[in-house]
C-alpha cells in the first residue's frame, strides 16, 4: 500500500469546513439549552414542606419509600408500630419535621 502524501497530511493541522463549524454549533446549542432547562427547573421548583416526613428503608422487592405530611405525618410519627423495623430512620425524620416519636 502506498501512502502518497502521507508526510504532509500528518505535519498540516486539521481544516474545520462548513460540515465541522456547524456540528459544533449544534453541540454547543444543545448544552446551553440543557443547561437552561435545567437552571429553569432549579428555581421555579417548589419547596419541600416543613411538616414531611421522607423514609427510604429495604423491603422485599428492593427499597421501600414513605412519605407523608401534615395530620398523616404526625399519626405515624406518634404510633409508629407499622415500621418498627425503620425505627431509627423513622425518628430521624420526624425530629426533623418537628413531631414526637412514640406514644
Amino acid at each position: 500500500m502506498i501512502m502518497i502524501d502521507q508526510s504532509k497530511r500528518l505535519r498540516e493541522p486539521l481544516r474545520w469546513g462548513r460540515r465541522e463549524k456547524s456540528a459544533v454549533a449544534v453541540v454547543v446549542a444543545c448544552l446551553v439549552l440543557a443547561a437552561a432547562g435545567l437552571g429553569t427547573y432549579a428555581i421555579t421548583r417548589a419547596p419541600a414542606r416543613a411538616d414531611c416526613i421522607e423514609v427510604t428503608f429495604p423491603s422485599t422487592l428492593g427499597a421501600g419509600y414513605l412519605n407523608v405530611c401534615g395530620a398523616k405525618a404526625r399519626t405515624v410519627c406518634a404510633s409508629p408500630g407499622a415500621y418498627r423495623s425503620v425505627a431509627d430512620s423513622l425518628r430521624e425524620a420526624c425530629r426533623r419535621a418537628g413531631f414526637v416519636y412514640g406514644p
